[in-house]
C-alpha cells in the first residue's frame, strides 16, 4: 500500500518535501500517458464529490476531467446545490458524504471549513482553495516551473508580486521553502504575508536551503528571477468597496515589461493562477477602467500576450497535478 493512500491534502505541509516531489513525478508520468493516449485508469468504480462554495473554472474542470479520465464518477455540488453550512453543519455533511463517496474536494472560505470536513470524513479530503491555502495550485505552479526551467526546482528564483496575505502568497512561500527555491514575496508592507507564515517558511528553509525574502522593493525583489508570479488584487469573497484602497496600494506593483527588464534575464517567464485582469475584455476589467482609468491591473496586456507567458501551461497542469493527488490518495499502489 502506498504512503499517500487514504490521506488528506489540505495544505502543503500535510506532506513532506519528498512527498511533493513524488506527486510532481506522478503528475509528469500521467501527463505523458495522456499525451500518448496510453493512460491507465486507476480510479475505476470510485465516486468523488466536489463541493464548491466559490466559483471556479480551472479547479472544477481539472477535478472533473481528472476523475472521468481515471474512471471515477464525479458529482458537483455548487453553492446552492447542498445544505452545507445552511441547514446542515459541515461535520454532519462530512459524515453523510462519507457514506456515498470515496473522496471529497472542497473549495470555499476559511481553512477551518475544509479541516472540519477532513476531521469528520473517513475518506480523503482535498483542498481546492480556501482563503488561506491553495495546495493543488502550488503543485501545478511547481510542475510548470520544472517544465520551463529544465532544471531542479532548488536552482530557481521565483518572485510573487501583489497582495501576499492570502492563499497564493502563503502557498507559494511555504511550498518554495519546502522545495528549496529562492523565493521573494514582493508587496507593500500593509499586504505582506503574515509573520506566522513567514517565520514558518524560514524554519522550513533551514532544512531545504531555500531562501525566503519579504520586501516592498520591486527592483531588488525581482533581480535575477527566473519566474514572476502575480494574481488578482481583490480576492473572491472580498467586497467591491476594497477596490480603491487595493488599487492605490498595488498600482506600482503591476507586472509590466519594465518589471521583467529588472530581472536582468531575457528568458524570465510569467506565472498567474488565473483569471487575469490584463485587459478590458471582462465586466470587471471594463468597470475598473471606467472608474479608475486602468487598462489593466496586476499584469500588462503586452506582457500577458508575449512569449513570457506560460500561464496556460500552468492552467493545464492543474489537471495533471490534481489527477496525481487523487490517484495517489485513492489507489492502493502508486503507478510509478
Amino acid at each position: 500500500m502506498n504512503k499517500f493512500y487514504g490521506r488528506d491534502f489540505l495544505k502543503e505541509e500535510d506532506f513532506t518535501a519528498d512527498d511533493l516531489k513524488t506527486l510532481l513525478n506522478l503528475a509528469a508520468h500521467l501527463k505523458r500517458q495522456r499525451q500518448a493516449h496510453t493512460e491507465t485508469p486507476h480510479l475505476l468504480g470510485k465516486n468523488i464529490v466536489l463541493i464548491f462554495e466559490k466559483d471556479s473554472t480551472r479547479t472544477r474542470c481539472a477535478f472533473e476531467v481528472a476523475g472521468h479520465e481515471q474512471g471515477a464518477h464525479v458529482t458537483y455540488l455548487g453553492s446552492s446545490g447542498s445544505q452545507i453550512g445552511k441547514k446542515e453543519s459541515i461535520a454532519d455533511t462530512a459524515r453523510v458524504l462519507t457514506r456515498f463517496f470515496d473522496g471529497i474536494e472542497y473549495r470555499g472560505f476559511e481553512q477551518t471549513r475544509v479541516e472540519t470536513l477532513a476531521e469528520y470524513a473517513t475518506v480523503p479530503v482535498w483542498n481546492g482553495l480556501t482563503n488561506e491555502w491553495h495546495p493543488t495550485q502550488l503543485l501545478a505552479d511547481m510542475m510548470t516551473i520544472q517544465e520551463h526551467a529544465h532544471a531542479p526546482l532548488s536552482t530557481q528564483k521565483l518572485a510573487y508580486i501583489g497582495d501576499a496575505r492570502y492563499n497564493m502568497g502563503n502557498s507559494l512561500m511555504i511550498g518554495s521553502a519546502m522545495l528549496g527555491l529562492d523565493f521573494r514575496s514582493i508587496a507593500p508592507k500593509d499586504l505582506w504575508t503574515s509573520d506566522a507564515v513567514y517565520e514558518k517558511a524560514q524554519a522550513l528553509a533551514k532544512e531545504s536551503h531555500a531562501r525566503i525574502t519579504r520586501t516592498d522593493n520591486i527592483e531588488e525583489g525581482v533581480k535575477d528571477c527566473d519566474f514572476l508570479y502575480t494574481d488578482v488584487w481583490v480576492s473572491m469573497g472580498e467586497s467591491d468597496d476594497v477596490w480603491k484602497e487595493r488599487i492605490d496600494l498595488l498600482r506600482p506593483y503591476a507586472v509590466t515589461e519594465e518589471v521583467f527588464q529588472m530581472t536582468g534575464k531575457a528568458e524570465s517567464k510569467l506565472l498567474h493562477c488565473l483569471p487575469s485582469f490584463h485587459d478590458r475584455k471582462t465586466t470587471i476589467g471594463q468597470a475598473i477602467y471606467e472608474r479608475f482609468g486602468l487598462p489593466y491591473m496586476e499584469v500588462a496586456d503586452d506582457v500577458f500576450e508575449s512569449k513570457r507567458n506560460v500561464v496556460f501551461d500552468e492552467a493545464e497542469n492543474r489537471l495533471h497535478t490534481i489527477k496525481a493527488v487523487m490517484v495517489a490518495t485513492l489507489s492502493p499502489t502508486l503507478p510509478c
